[in-house]
């Protein structure tokens, strides 16, 4: 033994420790001391930053007591806490804390509770507390740090090998060896990890299936399968017996040794391989490696990699994500008898939403959200503290607790971030000319010229808001909030001046504007000129709009209006297109009639994409038309015939009432400014004009009744598949029924085929 254990908080004591690994050497070899990591004194407690994702100086705080690591909880900690654990993690100070298991949940023991540090002494064990281990807490309440990014003067880092999982370790990526350039995404090759800017393999001596879970987890995949390690061996041996001179087996010799890490052992359900326990090499150090052959990794790829839709079987099909910006991300939901619903955020973790991701056919979670953070969702709440171990094949195979009614609201909606491959789609398009790099003029890559890549623009002709929200999710940069026809005003120097693609349309669920329909090679834009191509302004958070579908059904009714009461509808063609042959101002027009309720569920405000000052006069109603046409109602027959319609302008968006949690921001009155509060909804009562169908002409039987909300597209949302609300409806000639009204997405594909084959719709008569 070397002496008793001393804490290296100051110069002296850290020259103390350099006089004794010089004076011997194989003290390194068993010093074992984490980054930032000091012994406790007295206590015997160690402390340690953990946790992902996080900087060097932020994360989950740990102490050891007793020779267990665990975690503190966050009652009622304070900032003078966070500056007495910075300092023992040799930083200067702390700049903040953070509660509810930020950086991820601990495991073992929750150690302090109640933890009262004046802010003055140089060791948490000095500070008042309920004791080592006296608690009540959970690692949903754990505690992390954030410390100022200045060491405290003579701290210097380890070179020593670390036996923790290390936050140094960055991204991972995979290189192929001895083939062809493959086509991305690229499934197996050489494992190399980053680490501190620089690219660095790890030894393969010992590699477990759990850690090729991990790696391919990160890398996007679902699953791992078995390399064919003995191609790599025999490279190798090729590699080695091709250099006969002696200076190149002494360079073999050291890239055999570059190893940065070795002995990883991951689970398998880690997030991140920085995670796992490993001895990681510091500094400028080697490590040995039994074999000499690098960590090679075979992933094999899930479902969204391949192009286009897919109907999913199996487990999959029971989860889904909603309202992401970017392709693996959403907010979580659940299918229970048919009817979607949302998972309630108490306990949810990057484990368990790991679990989602991989069922989906994607990798690990990259981050776990909660509180609506993905919008909130629709219908019920169906499962609230999942606690998965990260090996299920469904979140319902996961332990969980059932949602009783009001114990778990919308605003605690679980999301999730996934792990995805990089299939390359990133790369072949750009943005050129904006103020920010959310905007600008699109080009796009078409080959290459002369050995130079070629770049060129889009058509701006018939550009709207389906084609930039799939060119701001293949740019990684979230939703659109406009698609731009005209770009004049971004012009920037060097950037392409050729049209090279026209008549781009798409569905908005492409993962790239290739896979849109378009002229094909044939460039056919009627304006050519560069300030006519395509541009993007895109925003990282959109608004949702979705109809109260229950309101619909309990206010629906029929009235018989006299022509005479209905001229300023007229002008507004919110009738059927016979009325014009009706004997004015006599008769009457058969209307339904029902009130509706659009609520804005997203994360921004929803507003008109038309400023004020663009904003149409109705001279017989008397107010302004922000949109030409907020919403369709339609009555449709079973094969999707329509047989009566309306429409209704967006006259006056406004804030008619909101939740506990928002407030009222638009109001119409005095030209105010329009729109929808996150949180809110605008209310358009049954007896104002336009609030109807027009079933003057309508035949008595059995029909499907379609209300869609911004049916143009115009203003950008996070979703649109739920804009649209039906309804079964039954009319006799006299009365009307409305029943099984949902909005469009909220069944299951068999629910919603049974909806539309209700008795009676088939042959269109009363029984």
């Amino acid at each position: 033994r070397v002496g008793k254990e001393r804490k290296v908080s100051s110069s002296g004591d850290t020259e103390w420790l350099q006089t004794l690994v010089m004076q011997h050497p194989w003290v390194l070899c068993v010093w074992v001391l984490a980054v930032g990591a000091e012994p406790a004194g007295e206590g015997g407690a160690d402390v340690r930053l953990s946790g992902f994702p996080r900087k060097h100086n932020e994360g989950r705080v740990e102490v050891r007591h007793a020779g267990q690591w665990g975690s503190i909880c966050d009652d009622d900690f304070t900032l003078d806490n966070a500056r007495v654990l910075c300092r023992m993690l040799g930083f200067t100070g702390a700049t903040g804390w953070t509660h509810s298991a930020k950086y991820g949940k601990g495991t073992g023991p929750v150690w302090l509770d109640n933890l009262a540090c004046g802010g003055t002494e140089q060791h948490v064990s000095e500070c008042p507390s309920l004791g080592w281990g006296q608690t009540d807490c959970t690692h949903d309440e754990d505690a992390g740090v954030v410390c100022k990014d200045q060491r405290i003067p003579g701290y210097k880092l380890s070179n020593t090998i670390v036996e923790e999982g290390s936050d140094d370790l960055g991204g991972v990526r995979v290189r192929p060896v001895g083939r062809p350039p493959p086509r991305l995404p690229v499934t197996e090759g050489v494992l190399e990890v980053r680490y501190r800017g620089r690219w660095e393999r790890l030894c393969g001596d010992g590699w477990s299936p759990g850690n090729d879970r991990v790696v391919c987890g990160m890398l996007g995949f679902p699953r791992a399968r078995n390399p064919n390690t003995s191609f790599y061996r025999r490279r190798r041996r090729g590699r080695a017996g091709r250099r006969r001179d002696a200076g190149a087996r002494m360079v073999l010799s050291r890239q055999h040794h570059r190893y940065r890490a070795r002995a990883v052992r991951c689970e398998g359900t880690e997030n991140h391989l920085g995670l796992c326990p490993m001895e990681l090499v510091k500094g400028n150090a080697t490590s040995p490696c039994p074999g000499n052959l690098p960590a090679v990794v075979s992933c094999s790829p899930g479902h969204p990699q391949r192009n286009g839709r897919r109907k999913r079987k199996g487990p999959q099909g029971r989860v889904r994500l909603k309202a992401g910006g970017l392709r693996g991300s959403g907010r979580v939901e659940v299918l229970r008898e048919g009817e979607w619903g949302t998972v309630c955020d108490d306990r949810w973790g990057e484990v368990s939403a790991s679990v989602v991701c991989r069922q989906l056919g994607f990798g690990s979670a990259r981050r776990a959200l909660g509180g609506g953070r993905m919008g909130r969702g629709t219908g019920p709440v169906y499962i609230s503290e999942v606690g998965c171990a990260g090996t299920e094949a469904s979140l319902l195979d996961c332990p969980h607790k059932n949602v009783t009614e009001g114990e778990c609201g919308h605003g605690e909606d679980a999301g999730v971030e996934c792990n995805v491959p990089d299939l390359g789609h990133q790369h072949t398009i750009r943005i050129r000319g904006g103020r920010t790099r959310f905007e600008g003029r699109l080009e796009v890559q078409v080959g290459r010229r002369n050995g130079t890549q070629r770049w060129g623009l889009v058509c701006g002709d018939g550009w709207g808001t389906l084609e930039a929200t799939v060119a701001c999710r293949q740019l990684g940069l979230g939703f659109a909030n406009h698609g731009v026809q005209e770009t004049w005003y971004w012009d920037s120097e060097g950037g392409a001046g050729e049209m090279v693609v026209s008549g781009v349309k798409c569905r908005g669920d492409e993962l790239s504007l290739s896979q849109c329909r378009s002229h094909g090679p044939t460039v056919q834009c009627p304006r050519p000129a560069p300030r006519h191509a395509a541009g993007v302004i895109c925003t990282e958070t959109a608004p949702d709009l979705v109809l109260n579908a229950g309101l619909v059904e309990k206010t629906a009714y029929i009235e018989d209006r006299p022509l005479h009461m209905l001229y300023c509808a007229a002008e507004e063609n919110c009738l059927s297109s016979t009325a014009v042959n009706a004997n004015w101002p006599y008769g009457h027009r058969r209307l339904l009639r029902f009130s509706s309720e659009v609520q804005n569920i997203g994360r921004a405000d929803f507003r008109p994409r038309a400023g004020r000052h663009s904003w149409l006069w109705h001279e017989c109603h008397g107010h302004y038309h922000s949109m030409d046409i907020f919403t369709h109602y339609d009555i449709l027959t079973v094969n999707g015939t329509k047989v009566a319609e309306g429409h209704k302008a967006s006259f006056c968006l406004e804030d008619s009432d909101c939740g506990d949690d928002a407030g009222k921001r638009y109001e119409c009155a005095n030209f105010g400014e329009q729109g929808i509060t996150v949180g809110c909804w605008d209310s358009y009562r049954h007896d104002i004009d336009c609030q109807w169908i027009d079933i003057t002409d309508l035949k008595p039987g059995h029909y499907i009744m379609q209300i869609v909300i911004n049916p143009n597209h115009e203003v950008s949302e996070s979703d649109f598949s739920n804009n649209a609300m039906k309804c079964n409806c039954k009319y006799d000639g006299h009365r009307i029924w409305m029943h099984n009204c949902h909005i469009g997405d909220a069944f299951s594909e068999e629910v919603e085929r049974r909806f539309e084959k209700y008795p009676g719709q088939l042959n269109n008569l009363i029984p």
